[in-house]
Formats: C-alpha cells, sequence, structure tokens
C-alpha cells in the first residue's frame, strides 16, 4: 500500500494546527475536504492519528512518530524548493508577513520588493501575540516582533534594539522633565495598549518588579488612539521610542529606575525557513550583534 501526498499533507497541516478548521484555512481547502483526506489515510491502514473533540484535534502516539516523519518530509521539500528556485532566481512567489507595527518591518519590505519585484508582499498588522499565534499557525510566512525567544520550532534573527518611554502632553508635570521614576508614573492616570502588546508586557513586569501596583489604566487598541488620547489629557501613555512619532503636542520622557528594554525579531517557522523567499527575506537582516 501507497500513502498519498495530499492525504500526508492533510494531516501534517491538522496535526501543526491543532484543527481541522485552522488546517482548511492554511491549504485553502474546505474542512470537510480535509476530514475526508485524513480519515481515507487512517482508514487505508487502519490506524488512528487524531483524537477528535470539541475544541480540535490531538495526536495519538502513532499520530506523533508520524509527525515527525512528516516535518522532516516537508522540510526536505522545502530545501528542494529552494535549490531549484535559488538556481533559476527568485523572480516569483509569496510572502505573506506579519508585525505589530510598521517603523521596522517596512524598510525591509521595500529593500525585498526592490530586490525581488516578481514576489507577491501582503502585511498584516496586530499585536505581538495575535501575530505569533498568526505566525505558528502558519497564516505569515515571516513575523517582525519584539522580544521572541527562539527554539525548535521558530528562528529568531535579531533586527533592533529599542526602550519604552513615556508619553506625556506639553500641559502635565512630565511635560518639561527629562526622566521620571516608575514610583511617579503609577500615580499618574494612564494609557496603555491592550493585553497581548508586548509593551504593555514590559512595563507591567517593570512595575510589579518593584513591587507597585497600576491602578488607574485606560486600555486603547492603536498605537494612534494612545497618542490622540494622551493628547486629549486622558493620561501619559508609554511607547517604544521607535514609535514616538514626531507630534508637537507631546514630549517624551525617559523611565530612569527600570529596565524598559527591547529587542525587535525577524522570526518565522523553522521549518519552512528553507523556502526561498523565507530565505531571501532574512538574508536582507542587517546584523545587530545581539547572541
Amino acid at each position: 500500500m501507497t500513502v498519498k501526498h495530499n492525504a500526508l499533507r492533510a494531516f501534517h497541516a491538522v496535526a501543526t494546527q491543532g484543527s481541522f478548521s485552522r488546517a482548511g484555512h492554511v491549504l485553502h481547502v474546505s474542512q470537510p475536504t480535509l476530514s475526508g483526506q485524513v480519515s481515507e489515510l487512517e482508514q487505508r491502514f487502519g490506524v488512528q492519528l487524531l483524537k477528535r473533540h470539541s475544541r480540535g484535534t490531538d495526536l495519538t502516539e502513532l499520530g506523533r512518530a508520524l509527525f515527525q516523519h512528516t516535518t522532516s518530509l516537508f522540510e526536505t521539500y522545502a530545501q528542494i524548493d529552494n535549490l531549484l528556485v535559488s538556481a533559476y532566481g527568485l523572480v516569483t512567489g509569496e510572502l505573506k508577513v506579519g508585525a505589530d507595527a510598521p517603523y521596522h518591518v517596512l524598510p525591509l519590505l521595500a529593500g525585498f520588493a526592490r530586490r525581488y519585484p516578481g514576489v507577491t508582499l501582503s502585511l498584516a498588522f496586530g499585536n505581538s501575540q495575535n501575530v505569533l499565534t498568526g505566525l505558528r499557525r502558519g497564516e505569515y510566512d515571516i513575523a517582525v516582533l519584539p522580544n521572541i525567544t527562539p527554539g525548535d520550532r521558530l528562528v529568531a534573527v535579531p533586527l533592533a534594539s529599542d526602550h519604552l518611554v513615556i508619553l506625556a502632553p506639553l500641559a502635565h508635570p512630565f511635560g518639561a522633565r527629562r526622566s521620571v521614576g516608575l514610583r511617579e508614573i503609577v500615580g499618574q492616570a494612564l494609557v496603555l495598549r491592550e493585553k497581548g502588546s508586548t509593551t504593555r508586557a514590559i512595563f507591567e513586569k517593570a512595575v510589579s518588579d518593584s513591587g507597585l501596583v497600576l491602578e488607574n489604566v485606560m486600555e486603547i487598541g492603536s498605537r494612534e488612539g494612545i497618542r490622540e488620547a494622551v493628547a486629549a489629557g486622558l493620561g501619559i501613555g508609554v511607547v517604544p521610542w521607535s514609535e514616538r512619532g514626531n507630534d508637537n503636542r507631546l514630549h517624551y520622557v525617559s523611565v530612569r529606575d527600570a529596565d524598559l528594554k527591547n529587542t525587535e525579531y525577524v522570526c518565522c517557522q523553522r521549518a519552512r525557513r528553507a523556502r526561498a523567499p523565507i530565505q531571501a527575506f532574512i538574508d536582507l537582516v542587517p546584523p545587530l550583534g545581539i547572541s
């Protein structure tokens, strides 16, 4: 008995995504089609590869063993594709990019587009956690995100160093200051990004590590919204230095007693790094000198 390629591809997608619906979205096929391909594979060999439940799927012991093989198989396919495309030249293809902000990703995209004009590009923005989830699910080929830890499934190449600053209106008591302390900050009305934002996570950790508590917080889900809320006098904000913009209504203040540094990374799934457009994008990342 031979194994059909489509059945293996269907199984691998479901094993990677954890559900038939997400796998169908990634492969651009209907959920019934995908379910039928996996069921046919199981029935053909009289085995169970997936445990199906209301929240998605789990791998059986045999399924986990097969997933290791399909991961190696599709990594090999990607390497073959990369070899052949590299020999011909990267003239066509598609690259889907996700990012938490435009500031670091757009210069890279512009350089990539100039070098590879035949590759179709798409770019989507979201908070850090949502973009990372999309990368893991295969919705993005590349993600540009802060403070990512590389591992068995993710490659993370450092792109830029950054740090957080306080954003205040000119009329605020902080409007003429060069630096402030955390204790002064937590006593103010604050305008912060939503949960899942790396900026918020870094700031909240610094506050917690100092034994302080945030009390008066307004949550706004965009950088533009943060700036406008601060300018309107609703509170002070916390933003990365690279995203401070050039708004003459606002003043930027450093925090003198907290480590609010972060590093921006270019990330991809380790299993997909060998794909020619992904590797070409990573090759454009300038060295930052962070191990």
